[in-house]
This record gives structure tokens, C-alpha cells and sequence, in this order.
């Protein structure tokens, strides 16, 4: 009896611990580490891996998932992890790994997520051959790394190549992935045309291909049959085109209702947007078309999209002025457009009541500080540099209690400084507090030619009053200021 006793001991104590094989691979991976990030202390021979710092076992024992993200490991990534036979997620992300990444791993028979984004791991990006039984891989994140080779045309349901080194085309096969719903390539060196199959994964979600060296034409009859479409990012891709009258969005991109950013600057397009009818994006959160050549008029039908809360149109060819309001809009950058127009005067124009984020410089525009920016009392920002704007800063100015960043240089304002503006909550403490309600803007906010800032919680006060004829006494508290210009 007390031999039977220990035996089914025994027998429980070997059927609550991991097995010989997935302890062994285990070590085989902590040994190929130069720095294990403290793993060594927790991975010991000899005891239950189920229980080592970052392992996780189904009720069989088995390892299901290795998660060590950004604990500061260096070395190459041990093949011996792909071994592990009911492996489903593994993580890597955030250290510092370096070499290849084996195909045991990648194409491991039971692994469905794979992440080793914002590591140094090099070399190409091997596949199996296409006469391989599939694989479960869903989700793989290579992003952030120094893989080089050809563009993977392999088949996920999550694909994150971004910031690499890949080359060459993109493989027409990837539109056989019809489960791909998130394809990341950005910020690679990715050449040729957007290939026609690409539009045949409709069950993509997200599609960013921005910053690499696309060429040619994006089409309608493409890009409508992405009808779960949520995101777009074909930024400095290269791509160029005319926008033809065919391109209205009750039978294209009205389709892509689910569409929350687009963003499309700097490439080629041209037309008139006046002919895209926005009215059915009511998802639409931020348009991005900075540094096209678009012509004609802001379209109304921008107006309907009742979420949009970024809209960014610099740097194109567009004229007239604003129409209608937008009540939800919290950034409006529209520079370098309208050349030697006139500032916009009506004094009744108002529905801009909770924009942060000005800009309209650059334009070249005539004309005196219209009243109607008094109405925009949530205002932060305010960018109206060179312009050829005319006469006094309104003394209305002080009802702007947010502002706490002003560029109006370059412009030909005339009369002394207003006492109004010193009464300023900018002007009153060092550091103000009117931030933006949201701490982050998906677009740039460009603010000069060597910087970028997508936060702007960070950007000290600024009253820029350079370049213009402005007489009188400088304010003594002016000084404490951030940055304060006259020049």
C-alpha cells in the first residue's frame, strides 16, 4: 500500500510538471541569449518550466505561449522555440535580438501569433514553398527590425512588415489572402504599382503602404471593393493619378463606410475633390491630402462628415474659402493654398466652436485679423505666418484664453501691441496649462522645416510677431514667455 501510494505521487507530480522535450527547448533558447534579461534566475534545470517567468501551459502541461516583451534580451532567437508542440503566442517584441529569424519559428505547426517588432534581427524574410501544407501563423509582426529581401506574399490574417528594409513589388498572390484583414508595409523599399489582385483581399481592414517607392495609379474600380476598409495610409507612396467623374462615393468609396483615416499626402494626385462626395464617410475621423496638386474648392460635402475631428489639406492648389462649419473638427490645417486671396471677413461665419488647431499660412492672403476668430474660444494654436495681412491686432484677441501658441509673423500688421494681449493666460504664468484635450494628433503639425509634432502637449509658448510694422513700446511682461519674436 505505501509503495502504491508513492508511486501515484509520483505519477501526479510528473503530470503537473512541462515535459523533458519542452524544458530542453527552453534552454536552448536561454542559451542562445548574450543578455537573458534576468531569465536565468526563473529558467532552472530541473524545475517546472509551467512556472518559469513568462511561460504559459494549457491544463496538458504543454507551453502554449512565451511572452518576454522589452526585459532586455540580446542574442539570436534559438530555432529550438519553434519545437515546442503546442505553442500558440509567442512574444519577443522590444529587445534588442539579433540575426535571422528561423524558419522553425515562423512556420512552427501549431503557432497562430508571432511578434518579434522593435528588435535588430536582419537578413530575408524566408518562406516555405508554396507546395507546403498551410500553416496557422495568423498574426506576424516583423515591424521595426532590418529585414531586407523581397516582399513575403505568404497569407495572414495580420501582417506588420513596417520599418524594414524590404524591396522589390508587392506579390500579386497577396490577394489570394482572402482573411488578410491588417497589411502594415510602410517604410520599407517597396517599388512597382499597386498590383489589381491586391484589391481582391476584401477583407481588409487596415492598408497602410505609406513612405515607400510606389508608383502609378490608384484607381476607383480598385479601391471600392474594400468595403471593410477602416484605415488608409498610402502617404508618400508616389502614387499619382486624376481623380476622373466616375470617382463619386455612392459607387466607389461610398462603399468604404466604415473608413475612420485616409490619408494620402504627399504624392501626385490632382483633380477637384469637389467631385468625391463625402457625405457617406460618417466614420470619418481624419483626411490627410497634404502635399498633392489638388485644385477647386474645399468640398461641402466634408462638412457632413459629422466625426471628423482632423482635416489637413496643405500644401495644394486649392481656392475659395470656407463655406460651412464643422462642429466636431478640432485640427484644420489648410496652408500654402488660396495664393493672394483675402482672408475671409464675414462676420457671421461661425460652427467652428471646438477647433484647438489652426493653420492657414503661407498663403499669401490680404486682409485684416477677421473677427470671426474670436469665436473660436477652445483655439491653441493659431498659424497665420506669411500672409500679407493688413492693420492692427484686434484688442478681441484677449477672449482667446486657450491660445498659448501664435505665429503672425511675416505679415504687414501695423499699430502697437494691445494691452488685450497681455491680459492672455499665456501671458500670465510660465507655463500654461490650455492644452490639447487629446494628446495626440495622427497627422503632423508641421511648425518648421527641421521638426514635426504630432503632440503639441509639449510645445512651449510661443508669440511670434516677427516681421511686420508694428510700433510702440514693448510690454515688460512680454518676456516670460517661451519664445517671443519681433524681430
Amino acid at each position: 500500500m505505501p509503495s502504491f501510494s508513492l508511486a501515484l505521487v509520483l505519477l501526479l507530480s510528473l503530470s503537473s510538471s512541462c515535459s523533458n522535450q519542452e524544458e530542453r527547448s527552453l534552454l536552448q533558447f536561454l542559451a542562445g541569449l548574450s543578455q537573458n534579461g534576468g531569465l536565468a534566475a526563473s529558467w532552472r534545470n530541473g524545475t517546472d518550466c509551467c512556472r518559469w517567468e513568462g511561460i504559459t501551459c494549457n491544463a496538458n502541461r504543454e507551453v502554449t505561449e512565451v511572452s518576454l516583451a522589452s526585459i532586455g534580451l540580446e542574442g539570436h532567437v534559438s530555432p529550438s522555440i519553434g519545437s515546442l508542440k503546442g505553442m500558440l503566442r509567442l512574444n519577443l517584441s522590444g529587445n534588442s535580438l539579433s540575426g535571422g529569424l528561423p524558419l522553425e519559428v515562423m512556420f512552427s505547426n501549431t503557432m497562430v501569433s508571432l511578434d518579434v517588432s522593435f528588435n535588430r534581427l536582419s537578413g530575408d524574410l524566408l518562406e516555405l514553398p508554396s507546395s507546403t501544407p498551410g500553416r496557422p501563423l495568423q498574426v506576424l509582426n516583423i515591424s521595426s527590425n532590418f529585414f531586407t529581401g523581397s516582399f513575403p506574399s505568404a497569407t495572414w490574417a495580420v501582417l506588420d512588415l513596417s520599418y524594414n528594409r524590404f524591396s522589390g513589388p508587392i506579390p500579386p498572390d497577396l490577394g489570394n489572402c482572402f482573411a488578410l484583414r491588417v497589411l502594415k508595409a510602410g517604410y520599407n523599399k517597396i517599388t512597382g504599382t499597386l498590383p489589381d489582385e491586391l484589391f481582391d483581399a476584401t477583407s481588409l481592414e487596415y492598408l497602410s503602404l505609406s513612405n515607400n517607392g510606389l508608383g502609378g495609379t490608384l484607381y476607383a474600380a480598385h479601391i471600392y471593393k474594400l468595403s471593410n476598409l477602416v484605415f488608409l495610409d498610402l502617404a508618400m507612396t508616389g502614387l499619382g493619378g486624376k481623380i476622373p467623374d466616375s470617382i463619386e462615393l455612392p459607387t466607389s468609396l461610398s462603399k468604404c463606410t466604415s473608413l475612420t483615416t485616409i490619408s494620402l499626402r504627399r504624392n501626385n494626385f490632382q483633380g477637384e475633390l469637389t467631385k468625391i462626395n463625402f457625405s457617406t464617410l460618417s466614420n470619418l475621423k481624419i483626411l490627410d491630402l497634404y502635399g498633392n496638386n489638388f485644385t477647386g474648392t474645399i468640398p461641402e460635402s466634408i462638412y457632413s462628415c459629422s466625426n471628423l475631428a482632423v482635416l489637413r489639406l496643405s500644401v495644394n492648389k486649392f481656392h475659395g474659402q470656407l463655406s460651412k462649419s464643422s462642429r466636431n473638427l478640432q485640427a484644420l490645417l489648410i496652408g500654402v493654398n488660396f495664393k493672394h486671396e483675402v482672408m475671409a471677413q464675414d462676420e457671421t461665419m461661425d460652427g467652428f466652436e471646438n477647433l484647438q488647431v489652426l493653420g492657414i499660412h503661407n498663403c499669401s492672403l490680404s486682409g485684416n485679423l477677421p473677427i470671426w476668430l474670436s469665436k473660436l474660444t477652445n483655439l491653441k494654436m493659431l498659424l497665420l505666418a506669411n500672409n500679407r495681412l493688413t492693420g492692427p491686432i484686434p484688442s478681441w484677441v484677449n477672449t482667446l484664453h486657450s491660445l498659448f501658441y501664435i505665429d503672425i509673423s511675416n505679415n504687414s500688421l501695423t499699430g502697437e501691441i494691445p494691452a488685450a494681449l497681455m491680459e492672455l493666460p499665456m501671458m500670465q504664468s510660465e507655463k500654461t496649462q490650455a492644452y490639447l484635450d487629446i494628446n495626440y494628433f495622427e497627422v503632423p503639425i508641421y511648425l518648421s522645416s527641421a521638426y514635426q509634432y504630432r503632440s503639441i502637449n509639449a510645445l512651449p509658448q510661443v508669440l511670434n510677431l516677427s516681421y511686420n510694422g508694428l510700433t510702440g513700446i514693448i510690454p515688460l511682461n512680454i518676456g516670460q514667455l517661451g519664445g517671443t519674436y519681433f524681430s
